[in-house]
């Protein structure tokens, strides 16, 4: 529970006091997505410290938000959605396409990070419709963004989850996709399109043919595109 209680015998009041701390909706987003693990769930909030983190996992926790587990054999502590959790999912939803409806799109992309992106990015890719081979390897890359925060590379196995590389990962590249970081967050979440970007010369595609004529099918856009 908040510190700073509203006073206020409202639902709406009593609802805001467990989900207004600061970033404890988006917690509550990398969690409805599956993320379980500390580091994972970090990596959708690259901006948020790990010390806070820690701090909203045990308010949640002790809200009934999130139930934490310890695997018996190799330690590992895992964060679980609770009924509770999952009965808020389509409020969150429908609170994110409101947002994707009425905020500006200029105020939406003001506030950029190639990391939350990509890791949102990975997550959305298809790869039941990559070519049937051992692994497909997509570089990204962010020429204006200082060299250390320029490229990524997803890479995808045919009917597993992709992977995203912060690191060179030396193996062959099969498709390279350099684009304006704005250009890119714009085509997925909706604001514009793929199509549009490409033919301003934002954003291009060098590479495997049949990567670069089923991007439409491997790389899903956010489901706030829809909105």
């Amino acid at each position: 529970m908040s510190k700073d209680s509203y006073h206020h015998f409202c639902p709406v009041a009593k609802a805001c006091e467990i989900l207004e701390p600061r970033w404890t909706m988006l917690v509550l987003c990398e969690l409805l997505n599956g993320y379980t693990r500390f580091n994972d769930i970090r990596r959708g909030i690259p901006s948020m410290s790990p010390t806070l983190l820690s701090k909203r996992l045990k308010e949640m926790e002790k809200n009934g938000l999130l139930s934490r587990e310890k695997h018996g054999i190799s330690g590992e502590i895992h964060y679980r959605p609770t009924a509770l959790t999952q009965e808020l999912a389509p409020i969150i939803e429908a609170l994110g396409d409101w947002a994707h409806r009425n905020v500006d799109a200029s105020v939406c992309l003001e506030k950029l990070d190639a990391r939350v992106l990509m890791w949102n990015m990975r997550r959305k890719v298809n790869t039941a419709v990559l070519p049937a081979r051992r692994k497909s390897v997509i570089q990204f890359i962010f020429p204006e963004l200082p060299e250390e925060q320029r490229n990524y590379w997803i890479i995808g196995r045919p009917g597993m989850e992709a992977d995203l590389c912060v690191i060179d990962p030396g193996v062959d590249v099969d498709l390279y996709i350099t684009a304006d970081l704005r250009a890119l967050t714009s085509a997925w979440m909706g604001h514009s399109t793929l199509p549009a970007e490409l033919a301003r010369d934002k954003i291009s595609l060098v590479g495997d043919e049949m990567l670069i004529n089923s991007i439409g099918d491997w790389m899903v856009r956010s489901r706030f595109a829809a909105a």
